[in-house]
């Protein structure tokens, strides 16, 4: 017997099937392009997304015959909705988070609820970059679709829809709609009336590791399912991630290493608006009953990607060919201590605690010696800065981190994880499955089939802890100085740089 966790992100969807024991039987991976059909857009053409993960299930589910598949759910990326009929046809592209669309609505929502009173709901603030401004937009802008929609789900959800289950969403993913009463664990009379969204519109709402339905007969036909594979609601990705790594404890924080650095830690009650607000800091229920989580994060994942394709994008298509990994050979190229490049990590929207949006990106520091490494491991550096000024402000709210679990593509750099551990100066542990978004749905989905008993004993059997990175005493003296060199740079610059963002 296996279990299936399938993790869709903003560039790509990983399927993994793993043993009773965390094991990895088969894995597959399509990657999808983010469309731009207009200048500030960003969305997913939702069709070719899941056709890349029939296609992924397909590959695995013909690897593992011999440990048939008994449940599986879904971890996704947040914000982004499709929308969908009720015999499941896909009526449109997914608007992603940082798409300009929406942007209208946030000022006029704005004097109708303060961010006071959404975040006591909610747990967030108001912004661009949650479902509900871009379910305003598709609102007044595609009135056709929004009438024709009967659903608009999330990605996970959507996912198991198509599979066959009900049009259901998790607590964690239905926060990111700004829609979503954390106490009452249902969707806000208020908030819906303030968005003027309709209700039925959109999923019921159900905790993760829940049941939701089975692999309808003729999708598992013709994907190579067994029978009766039960499909369980999984979670938002950062939350799905901390599972994956056995962060289900008050302390326990994730290091993701994906397309964002996310720091994802746990804790156990509500904390007091007055105290998150400052610090750009939401509250999320985790995939975990009984447990929060909040996110601290930036696009440095993105840097690293723009820095390979602007940098050894003839390499990275080599590398592919030869069925290598381009980033070992340019992280093998980074240079010992601080990289004397200093990168302010502005080359999109920032996340907490200010979100800005009004500069760009600042490389300072080359000179005509300055080897491409040290560019890169500057952008490794400036999106770790990023976190630790955000970090140093978290104890004053009562979330306490004593150490990082690292998960994500990036964790399988060593190199970059014993940066991170020296930055922060805080000890690392990294996983045996460092993908760790699949292996935390393939945990709910044991939980939601009876094949666990529990999150805690699923996390006991399933996940392994392999490798422990201590920051260097040395190193971290060193980047403390380098790091308060740093934050002179945004002060310093920030009217320039606001210009030229908007020139």
């Amino acid at each position: 017997m296996s279990l299936m966790g399938i993790d869709v992100g903003t560039t790509g969807c990983k399927v993994v099937c793993f043993s009773m024991t965390g094991e990895p039987l088969a894995a597959a991976y399509r990657e999808h392009d983010i469309q731009h059909p207009e200048p500030g857009w960003a969305e997913l053409d939702a069709a070719v997304v899941w056709r890349n993960v029939q296609d992924a299930i397909r590959e695995v589910a013909q690897a593992v015959k011999d440990d048939p598949i008994r449940a599986l759910a879904v971890s996704s990326l947040g914000e982004a909705v499709v929308p969908v009929t009720r015999d499941r046809c896909i009526l449109g592209p997914s608007i992603l988070n940082f798409d300009v669309r929406g942007a209208s609505y946030v000022e006029p929502l704005s004097r109708f609820l303060d961010d006071s009173r959404l975040y006591g709901i909610n747990g967030n603030t108001l912004g661009n970059h949650y479902g509900l401004t871009k379910l305003c937009w598709i609102r007044d802008h595609r009135p056709r679709l929004y009438e024709a929609a009967d659903k608009f789900l999330l990605w996970s959800g959507f996912i198991a829809f198509m599979l066959g289950a009900e049009p259901a969403v998790d607590y964690s993913l239905a926060n990111r709609t700004l829609l979503f009463d954390l106490q009452q664990e249902d969707w806000s009379d208020t908030l819906l009336a303030w968005g003027g969204v309709d209700r039925d519109k959109l999923p019921v709402v159900v905790p993760s590791g829940t049941a939701i339905g089975h692999v309808s007969p003729a999708i598992a036909a013709e994907l190579g399912l067994p029978p009766n594979v039960v499909i369980v609601a999984g979670a938002h990705d950062q939350c799905a991630n901390a599972v994956g790594c056995g962060v289900i404890e008050e302390g326990l924080a994730v290091y993701g290493m994906g397309t964002f650095l996310c720091i994802t830690p746990v804790f156990c009650q509500h904390i007091a608006p007055s105290l998150m607000i400052p610090r750009g800091l939401n509250t999320e229920h985790h995939a975990v009953p009984g447990k929060y989580v909040t996110f601290i994060y930036n696009q440095g994942g993105s840097l690293v990607k723009w820095y390979r394709d602007t940098f050894a994008r003839e390499e990275h298509w080599q590398a592919q060919a030869a069925g290598e990994d381009v980033y070992d050979h340019l992280f093998a190229e980074l240079p010992e201590g601080p990289s004397g490049v200093m990168v302010l990590p502005h080359f999109t929207t920032t996340g907490p605690p200010d979100f800005v949006s009004d500069s760009v990106g600042v490389i300072a520091g080359l000179h005509l010696e300055t080897p491409r490494g040290a560019i890169l491991k500057g952008i490794l550096e400036g999106a770790t800065f990023y976190l630790r000024e955000c970090l140093e402000a978290l104890p004053e709210t009562g979330i306490r981190v004593r150490g990082f679990r690292a998960t994500g593509g990036g964790s399988k750099s060593d190199a970059w994880i014993q940066l991170s551990a020296n930055i922060l100066g805080q000890p690392f542990l990294r996983p045996r499955v460092t993908e760790a978004g699949a292996l935390g749905a393939a945990i709910m989905a044991g939980v939601g089939c009876g094949a666990l008993d529990s999150f805690t004993s699923g996390v006991a059997e399933m996940v392994k802890l392999e490798h422990h990175f201590e920051p260097d005493p040395r190193m971290h003296a060193a980047y403390a100085e380098w790091y308060a060199r740093y934050r002179e740079l945004w002060p310093l610059m920030r009217g320039y740089l606001h210009d030229l963002a908007s020139g």
